[in-house]
């Protein structure tokens, strides 16, 4: 039986070309590429009903409700910025790339001064060496936001579930930064519409193998918006490495609102799967309304660089049991790189999520 699901995506994800990723100070091939997301519609289509939809123009602000307008400002003129800047002879870096961080060790307890240096710039809005931005990421990280917000507008029109087939990721994305190849927070994105729509408390549970560190302090002191990871613990060598334990619960406001579960390198569907319940058994508890899935399938055994151990079979299963949760759901694409596997692994957990009944 086809997908009957609603499937949003956009071309121009194909502009963000980040062309590599600069790892210990040395330039690696990237893994977050455009034939990520063409193979995986390519493989949703080989199960398809009906044709993937595309997103309208964005709202003036829509993108305000999650990031701060001193990054949406950066974010638009980065590109250009980096070329008045001639680095792009001078060192030959063709690439956006920070260089120097604001970190607290550097600054003392004294208020920065805004940097001028296109390079400085680049440090003041993004904490790690591995998200670059070219002359196409705006537009596709907008295109991706847009992605997002149109499957959460269909939700909230009335369609039980829909799939946002997001590239570039963003759950990784903060409020104030980019950073692990993410440029705009499309899961929080998507989550801020369903809770502006009153569908609260909602829930997102991000399935991604690291912790979706971005979203998490979105919304870390927003009740209306419960937020829970299940990921390798950062605290045994993965990225972010600085958050994702168990200890962050959320503060003020939103104190008991957030829920992370890590997990040793090298956890299998058992364990995984168990945590995915523990993750699901909290959201009910808490009344959740609504749901947001952060489907990220980098946690398969299939994926090289995997920190965990998941088979296809868990992820169909990861998807039936979200399905079961019979929540209007929005499901939004984060990580999943290895280019072999990618696409079946998405179209299983859809598959899952659909025959437990929660599009029907």
């Amino acid at each position: 039986m086809g997908l009957h699901l609603p499937i949003v995506w956009s071309e121009t994800h194909r502009e963000h070309l980040p062309e590599g990723e600069v790892w210990v100070g040395v330039r690696t091939p990237g893994t977050e590429q455009p034939e990520r997301a063409d193979r995986i519609l390519e493989s949703l289509l080989e199960d398809r009903v009906a044709e993937p939809m595309t997103p309208g123009p964005l709202a003036a602000g829509e993108l305000e409700r999650v990031h701060s307008p001193s990054l949406l400002d950066y974010l638009a003129g980065a590109w250009t910025g980096w070329q008045a800047s001639g680095h792009e002879e001078d060192p030959g870096q063709d690439r956006v790339v920070p260089y120097l961080f604001p970190t607290p060790g550097l600054l003392g307890g004294i208020d920065p001064v805004e940097p001028v240096s296109a390079a400085a710039r680049a440090g003041r809005f993004t904490y790690d060496t591995m998200t670059l931005i070219g002359p196409g990421t705006w537009d596709a990280a907008r295109a991706a936001a847009g992605v997002a917000l149109t499957a959460a507008d269909l939700v909230i029109e009335g369609a039980p579930a829909a799939y946002a087939c997001c590239r570039p990721p963003g759950h990784h994305a903060t409020r104030e930064a980019i950073g692990g190849s993410c440029y705009l927070a499309n899961t929080a994105l998507a989550a801020a519409r369903l809770a502006d729509s009153g569908r609260t408390p909602v829930a997102v549970i991000d399935i991604d193998a690291h912790h979706g560190n971005g979203t998490q302090s979105i919304f870390y002191e927003d009740p209306t918006v419960l937020t829970a990871s299940i990921h390798v613990d950062p605290g045994q060598g993965w990225f972010p490495h600085f958050l994702g334990s168990a200890a962050e619960t959320g503060s003020g406001r939103g104190e008991g609102s957030n829920l992370n579960l890590p997990l040793d390198p090298g956890t299998g569907d058992e364990g995984w799967l168990a945590g995915l319940r523990s993750l699901i058994g909290w959201a009910k508890a808490e009344g959740a309304r609504s749901l947001v899935v952060a489907l990220g399938v980098d946690a398969a055994q299939s994926d090289p660089e995997s920190p965990l151990e998941v088979t296809i079979e868990g992820y169909r299963e990861a998807g039936r049991l979200l399905g079961e949760m019979d929540l209007p759901t929005v499901i939004v694409q984060e990580g999943g790189y290895d280019l072999e596997s990618v696409g079946p692994l998405v179209r299983e957990a859809l598959r899952g999520f659909e025959n437990a009944g929660g599009s029907d």
